[in-house]
């Protein structure tokens, strides 16, 4: 059905040793539509991220992507499915160009197996992306070594690399981390044209103005568990949110 959710979450617990990173935690998510991730540092966010795209292994619970059950499928696997996601820190390969950086997720069998099949010339479609996220295609930025790119264009890089895979899915982790606010507001309109494609994100972040300004519904973890769900006013409202975060963020 054209309403049925793209990923469905379910009870998913991850527990390393004795302590419960993530508790029994149950979202989905439809085709379009912003979810908002947000809780205390520790709180499970990237772990639930690396749940979802398989960088680790959930002790229990389902996680199924297009009808799918992907919880024990490795992250490659679950790329060729159409999950793409970014990552807190960024990690480019500093001495290649921009633009080549954007070769390697370009080449993959997700973008092989994509109906029509053909794009082109890979730098040509390398350029065209990075211009997407606000590198200016006038300039020599693109060609210039990852090395020496200051935060703001590492990150637009990084978001250039996820939706070169093509995916149904982006998982964006703290994306606005490290930026000026004029950065945050270029990159806004990028999100929201994702979106509009038919682009479900999930968003992990701490910049709570920027990020309730453009979800449809926020969760919120704490210690591992899911303490609300809603849109922005209504878990703003809860008293286990102002307790255990935004509280101390709202002062």
């Amino acid at each position: 059905m054209h309403n049925s959710p793209l990923l469905r979450v379910n009870n998913i617990t991850k527990r390393f040793g004795g302590i419960t990173a993530v508790n029994e935690i149950t979202f989905e998510i439809k085709k379009g539509e912003l979810l908002g991730v947000i809780g205390p540092n520790g709180s499970g966010k990237t772990t639930l991220a690396n749940l979802i795209t398989g960088f680790v292994k959930p002790t229990s619970g389902t996680i199924t992507f297009h009808g799918k059950d992907i919880h024990s499928l490795p992250p490659h696997k679950r790329v060729l499915l159409g999950i793409a996601r970014t990552f807190q820190m960024v990690k480019p390969f500093y001495q290649l160009a921009a633009y080549k950086n954007l070769i390697i997720p370009l080449c993959s069998q997700r973008v092989k197996d994509m109906e029509g099949g053909k794009y082109g010339e890979r730098d040509d479609i390398a350029l065209d992306l990075l211009e997407e996220v606000g590198f200016e295609r006038d300039s020599r930025v693109a060609y210039k070594p990852a090395s020496i790119l200051p935060q703001g264009y590492l990150k637009r890089l990084e978001l250039a690399k996820a939706i070169a895979l093509f995916p149904d899915l982006i998982i964006l982790d703290e994306l606005f981390s490290g930026l000026s606010l004029a950065e945050v507001a270029s990159i806004i309109p990028i999100i929201e044209k994702l979106r509009v494609q038919g682009k479900a994100i999930i968003m992990i972040e701490h910049r709570l103005k920027e990020l309730f300004r453009i979800a449809d519904r926020i969760i919120v973890l704490n210690f591992g568990e899911k303490i609300a769900e809603g849109n922005a006013d209504e878990v703003m409202e809860s008293k286990a949110v102002k307790n255990a975060y935004l509280g101390a963020e709202t002062e």
